[in-house]
């Protein structure tokens, strides 16, 4: 088990980075509102899954591997960077809609808004740069198994994780019922979510290989 000290600063940092709006965020959200709370947790039940996969791959070292090999870096980084890019032009396009807005869709299935969610979470780079980075440095091997003591800590930031995405996706409806009566508020709203994913997609470009 890790130290006290260790497990509560890493649960405090842990809470700032979910709380930082970002991919998953704005997929979890977009989401909700196009089909509803159902597909917005099971979506959510995606994200943790991604979650769960960097976790066991940073407890084994696998990831550690990945971050070594550059071409499985910018493979990931530039998939993640392309994705972002893909939803900006989806709400900056002509006559294109906010992923924020609600709008008839075709209903996904549960296995699709699965497997959407991982993919959101595993093509992006900084979730396995923040398990390759910020894990080793709150594991201290006289404090006991290295192993368990990952296990502990990357089990910890899921948890947050997963409990604060759950509360956004819990109350995004409201956001819906204030879009829907206010639609000057969703062009400015396109507009800006539009240029903040076209932003982190050059961001995410734009970053040295750590």
């Amino acid at each position: 088990m890790p130290e006290l000290s260790n497990w509560l600063a890493f649960a405090a940092i842990a809470l700032g980075m979910v709380l930082t709006p970002g991919p998953n965020m704005v997929y979890l959200i977009s989401r909700t509102l196009c089909q509803g709370r159902m597909a917005g947790f099971i979506s959510l039940a995606g994200v943790a899954a991604g979650f769960v996969f960097y976790m066991v791959c940073a407890a084994l070292g696998i990831t550690a591997l990945v971050m070594a090999v550059p071409y499985a870096y910018d493979a990931l980084r530039i998939g993640g960077a392309a994705y972002l890019l893909y939803l900006a032009w989806q709400a900056l396009r002509p006559g294109g809609r906010s992923p924020f807005q609600v709008r008839e869709l075709p209903k996904d299935s549960p296995r699709r808004l699965f497997a959407m969610g991982l993919a959101t979470n595993l093509l992006n780079p900084k979730i396995a740069v923040m398990y390759l980075s910020l894990l080793p440095q709150f594991i201290d091997p006289r404090a006991g198994n290295v192993l368990a003591q990952s296990i502990v800590l990357g089990t910890t930031q899921i948890a947050i994780s997963v409990a604060v995405n759950a509360l956004i996706t819990f109350l995004a409806g409201g956001i819906a019922a204030f879009l829907a009566a206010r639609p000057l508020w969703t062009l400015l709203q396109r507009w800006l979510m539009g240029t903040v994913l076209a932003a982190l997609a050059v961001r995410m470009m734009a970053d040295a290989r750590r």
